[in-house]
């Protein structure tokens, strides 16, 4: 079976996240979709820490600002073109990963 070379990009924030007056993992996925890449998911934690501290607050049994985790694969060099932008949303505020990844 062979494999494809891609790369993982892997973008973790908080989901009250918000830059430009709107929610930070919004404007990544528009970016995404601006971009081409191929798709993209948007993973939900139920619990966390990092840097700014715990990422969860429950309030009355309702958990919120929970950790997200938003995951696209594609090629590099497509990958490289949007990523000064998403730096921009993300800011200090997150953290971004890439790696590279074979697809089946």
């Amino acid at each position: 079976m062979r494999t494809t070379k891609m790369w993982s990009l892997v973008i973790r924030i908080k989901r009250n996240d918000t830059a430009r007056g709107k929610r930070a993992h919004i404007l990544i996925l528009d970016i995404l979709k601006k971009g081409n890449i191929t798709g993209a998911t948007v993973w939900t934690g139920v619990d966390g820490y990092g840097k700014r501290g715990k990422s969860t607050l429950h309030l009355e049994g309702i958990a919120v600002n929970m950790p997200l985790i938003i995951e696209a694969i594609d090629e590099l060099e497509k990958l490289e073109k949007i990523l000064p932008e998403i730096k921009e949303v993300v800011d200090d505020n997150g953290l971004i990963t890439m790696q590279e990844v074979g697809v089946l």
